[in-house]
């Protein structure tokens, strides 16, 4: 049964269970409604805390373009209005570059943390991308050229939007600034100042974050170990959500301590 969405200004949150409180983070493009298969089975003996991130489901947008500091600081005054002093947190996708982003900068409270199909490694650039970038920019300067023809200049940014990936192009305003300042963060040297215990659920064939970036942050983070969904994507705990709950229950089950509060 789903637990009640209550409204904690300014975000939409959807709060349930009690016990260990466990942050959830969804990705770029979605919100909290995607975590629902896998609430039941994760709340015995926990208290959820499903939020929409700012840009996405009934929680506003940002008023300027936002860094993943950003919302890691958003996600910090959210726990400080719930009263919740340390959690666990689940990340998947761009919630987990929002994970690393608060267990880096404030471990204390982050007491275990779940990253699954986890963005936060830049890809390196090939040369066929830096010739896209240049195409690019040409085109959205000859789009703000007040020098040049209307029509010209509607069709470089009509041409420059269809360059852009499905998320940019699917984003407008303040949300396509804040993609742009996120996807160009590299928080690989974050990664060694992890000191939780870090699980890492990585699809084998996932085409958005690569299998390769599960197996970099299990080098990096020191005390990290990866489990990897054979068959899987990108939404690995959608595709296989009973065997990612009785995995995710270990791990957090691990040290039963009482959380803070």
């Amino acid at each position: 049964m789903s637990g009640p969405v209550v409204e904690v200004p300014p975000a939409h949150v959807e709060l349930r269970g009690a016990g260990r409180p466990l942050l959830l983070l969804h990705g770029w493009g979605v919100n909290g409604d995607l975590f629902a298969p896998v609430l039941d089975c994760l709340q015995t003996g926990r208290s959820l805390i499903v939020p929409d991130l700012p840009g996405f489901g009934a929680t506003a947008e940002p008023g300027a373009p936002w860094s993943a500091h950003d919302y890691a600081a958003w996600c910090f005054a959210l726990l400080e209005r719930l009263g919740i002093q340390q959690c666990d947190l689940l990340g998947h996708s761009n919630g987990g570059r929002i994970g690393i982003v608060m267990a880096a900068s404030h471990p204390e409270r982050i007491r275990r943390m779940v990253l699954t199909g986890s963005a936060g490694i830049r890809p390196r650039r090939t040369a066929r991308d830096a010739v896209r970038v240049r195409s690019y920019k040409a085109l959205r300067a000859v789009e703000r050229s007040g020098a040049l023809p209307a029509a010209l200049r509607r069709g470089a940014g009509r041409r420059a939007d269809m360059r852009g990936s499905a998320d940019y192009r699917a984003a407008t305003g303040t949300m396509r600034g804040t993609l742009v300042r996120i996807v160009n963060e590299d928080l690989r040297s974050l990664l060694p100042e992890l000191r939780m215990p870090t699980l890492l659920i990585w699809g084998e064939d996932d085409s958005e974050t690569p299998l390769a970036d599960g197996r970099l942050m299990e080098r990096l983070i020191p005390d990290a170990g990866l489990v990897v969904f054979e068959g899987a994507g990108h939404y690995a705990y959608l595709e296989q959500p009973g065997r990612f709950c009785r995995i995710v229950d270990v791990f957090l089950d691990g040290d039963a301590t009482e959380p803070a509060s």
